[in-house]
């Protein structure tokens, strides 16, 4: 990887960066998400995510008459205009 040029400055801002981030190639933008990525895990100090904890996020599977209630109620939201 190339050494960018906005490293030697003292003062870098966000929108610095990511004007460096946007002429990567897409190879290297993947790399970069990854480091990123691996350093917020790292860190810990991710809210509200605990390490090693399993969440259960609710879904769409098996929760059957949902497809029903959802076409209902956009029929009745296109009516009302």
């Amino acid at each position: 990887m190339k050494t960018v040029s906005i490293l030697n400055k003292n003062n870098i801002t966000l929108a610095d960066i990511l004007q460096s981030v946007r002429r990567l190639q897409a190879i290297e933008k993947l790399k970069l998400i990854r480091i990123l990525a691996e350093e917020l895990d790292m860190d810990g100090n991710v809210f509200p995510f605990e390490r090693n904890k399993t969440y259960c996020l609710p879904t769409p599977y098996n929760i059957f008459g949902v497809a029903e209630i959802l076409m209902n109620t956009l029929e009745n939201s296109d009516t009302r205009k």
